[in-house]
């Protein structure tokens, strides 16, 4: 099945009071490339996450966008300092003994002094719970991500084949029209000498020159060649693994063999017939561009 490289997904988590957010997108690239944007509280996990997409994708730059937003309940805790408190308390139960001092020491009077209590960030979860919680996330995003580059691969595949039987017909109505060229040679060319010598020319010395040009102007070679780069392109269409390099191959030897049929092409139908299928490889090679 051919995929697309092009395609988006996302997906959520949450864990140790964190909401994770992750989004993928995804475009046309020679090679494979992922960027990793996170918050630097998480970047140390870049590379754990690079690795997981590169397992799933081959082909084409992938942009991995990573954010996260606190839980309001979680995001902060009140931290006291008990050894201070302990050393509070004790002073001032000396300082009540001392000097005949009547007032306790509430709580709220402890909170008020300098370093007993302090507001901090609530503790993170364990490194493998948060490794755990972003694979689930990257996954599920990446889920999506290939989801929509199946169907995008379907439609590109309908679109191929569609071409590709366009291109055989022209193949097989080119390779009719081969045998006619060399005919119609060899009639104008019999013609053409009983004008100017006014009368019948040497057969032999006229089979000769057919032959000459029949053999500059065939092209079973090309066409057959031609044949064969079809049937392995619509093999690679039902392949499993990606084949996008191995399709723009192909695409560039039947190119390649198109020309060389128009370089010999001595028939305006047969020279026709060059360009309709050379639009079509064109077109097939515009394609093939979005396959992974």
């Amino acid at each position: 099945m051919l995929r697309s490289m092009t395609g988006f997904g996302q997906a959520a988590r949450t864990v140790a009071g964190m909401a994770l957010h992750i989004d993928l997108k995804s475009v046309n690239h020679r090679y494979c490339e992922v960027v990793v944007r996170l918050p630097r509280e998480l970047a140390s996990y870049e590379d754990l996450l690079r690795k997981a997409v590169m397992q799933r994708i081959k082909r084409g730059r992938l942009d991995l966008f990573l954010s996260v937003e606190r839980e309001k309940e979680a995001e902060q805790a009140v931290g006291i300092d008990w050894r201070l408190a302990d050393a509070y308390v004790e002073a001032a139960a000396k300082l009540k003994e001392r000097y005949g001092l009547e007032d306790a020491l509430t709580p709220r009077d402890l909170l008020e002094l300098p370093g007993v209590a302090a507001v901090r960030e609530a503790p993170e979860a364990p490194a493998e719970e948060i490794e755990r919680a972003l694979l689930d996330c990257v996954n599920d995003a990446l889920d999506q991500l290939a989801s929509m580059r199946e169907k995008e691969g379907a439609n590109l595949q309908n679109d191929l084949e569609s071409r590709l039987a366009s291109l055989e017909s022209y193949r097989l109505a080119a390779a009719q029209l081969a045998g006619r060229a060399v005919r119609e040679y060899g009639e104008k060319l019999k013609a053409r000498v009983r004008e100017l010598l006014q009368t019948d020319p040497d057969e032999a010395r006229l089979a000769m020159e057919i032959a000459l040009f029949a053999d500059r102007a065939n092209i079973d070679e090309e066409l057959t060649r031609l044949h064969s780069h079809s049937i392995q392109f619509g093999e690679l269409l039902r392949a499993r693994e990606p084949v996008g390099r191995k399709l723009d191959f192909l695409v560039q030897e039947m190119n390649r063999e198109v020309n060389t049929i128009g370089s010999k092409a001595n028939l305006s139908e047969l020279t026709a017939l060059v360009v309709d299928m050379k639009a079509e490889l064109e077109k097939m090679r515009e394609q093939i561009q979005n396959i992974e």
